[in-house]
């Protein structure tokens, strides 16, 4: 049985993706996100980077709705939040990340100006920020994914912390 507590827990996330406060997450909300990691890393809006982070935004956008939108008003609601992760998400977090996972690669080649596949603790801390994640969490989460200290966290690393954090409470 699903405790009342870990829904509370699902809930506070719901605020994460609700970019503009409005009471629901919609494809603006994820359209926002990107805008904001593009202002972040200075990348226009129409370069290749900044297409292929709206287009991942839009990918990530329609598996949200495909989980979690079960009145199919293209917009759900902090409930449909709750009950799309509770029930649709728990026992597998990695199926989440890879729905974000288009939008996390694209996040990651903007704030990657070297190309090689990852990015530094503080710059997967900035994009984490550009997210909606609080900038405590976003620091202690980058520091913690760079596992073998190298000041490096790898795009699977990203993924992997991005789906648990936003499926498992603790």
């Amino acid at each position: 049985m699903v405790s009342s507590e870990y829904e509370r827990r699902i809930a506070a996330r719901f605020a994460t993706f609700d970019q503009d406060g409005n009471g629901y997450i919609d494809r603006l909300d994820f359209s926002s996100a990107a805008k904001a990691v593009l202002a972040e890393f200075g990348t226009a809006a129409r370069s290749d980077k900044g297409q292929a982070l709206y287009i991942g935004a839009e990918a990530f956008w329609q598996g949200m709705a495909g989980i979690a939108d079960r009145d199919g008003d293209q917009r759900i609601t902090r409930e449909e939040f709750v009950n799309g992760a509770v029930k649709r998400l728990r026992d597998n977090p990695d199926r989440f990340g890879e729905i974000a996972r288009p939008f996390l690669h694209a996040a990651l080649a903007v704030a990657d100006p070297d190309g090689d596949g990852a990015a530094t603790v503080t710059v997967t801390a900035r994009v984490l920020v550009c997210l909606g994640v609080p900038q405590e969490i976003a620091q202690a989460a980058a520091a913690t994914l760079d596992a073998d200290r190298d000041g490096k966290v790898a795009e699977s690393e990203i993924v992997t912390a991005f789906a648990r954090y936003f499926t498992v409470p603790e």
